[in-house]
């Protein structure tokens, strides 16, 4: 493979899923990474930040089995398909481009629902249905979180706690406290205490 490394002897590689062509994430491939890339057959890297060599997964298990790498026409870039054993991204998402603003757009269209009451829609329901309703439906989400935990249920799980997320942002709606209050809360516990 000729590959046209940078000054510092780097070249992008972008990883991607070879089933969904999702792109999961993009990292730095030195000779030595690529060598052993190609060697064991999963995604070795360059890291710019600590220097040194690192294999997908060696720590967490989230390994990356290459199925195919291609240059491109420039032969200054990689991309690499995969068969991920997991997550791509160290915040455990599966992959680095996820949307973490979904809670704000989801807490935007519940607003927009409040405000419009369009016929037919379940938030709707809930905002005339008023409090009792929406608390009503919080207790039962967070019953049916605890139910699919217990049973050890990780795909049931999935699908309740966002039912529970949802429900917990109608709430917070209702009472007119916006999300980004309660993120406030969790950045001032997580503040660094003052050395005594």
């Amino acid at each position: 493979m000729n590959i046209q490394f940078d000054e510092k002897g780097l070249v992008p590689a972008i990883v991607q899923d070879a089933r969904t062509k999702e792109v999961l994430t993009l990292a730095y491939m030195n000779e030595e990474s690529l060598e052993k890339s190609i060697e064991t057959g999963e995604t070795w890297f360059f890291s710019r930040s600590r220097q040194e060599l690192w294999h997908k997964g060696a720590t967490s298990g989230n390994t990356q089995k290459i199925i195919e790498m291609k240059v491109d026409c420039d032969q200054d870039a990689i991309v690499v398909l995969v068969e991920p054993a997991g997550p791509a991204c160290h915040t455990g998402e599966i992959s680095c481009f996820s949307d973490p603003m979904i809670l704000f757009k989801l807490e935007q269209t519940i607003k927009d629902r409040e405000k419009n009451r369009p016929e037919g829609a379940y938030t709707t329901y809930l905002f005339e249905e008023g409090l009792d309703k929406i608390l009503k439906k919080v207790g039962e989400e967070s019953a049916e979180v605890i139910i699919a935990a217990k049973n050890r249920d990780k795909e049931e799980l999935k699908w309740e706690a966002a039912d529970l997320i949802y429900h917990l942002l109608v709430l917070l709606r209702e009472q007119d406290l916006p999300f980004h209050e309660i993120l406030k809360v969790l950045e001032k516990r997580h503040e660094p205490k003052p050395a005594e």
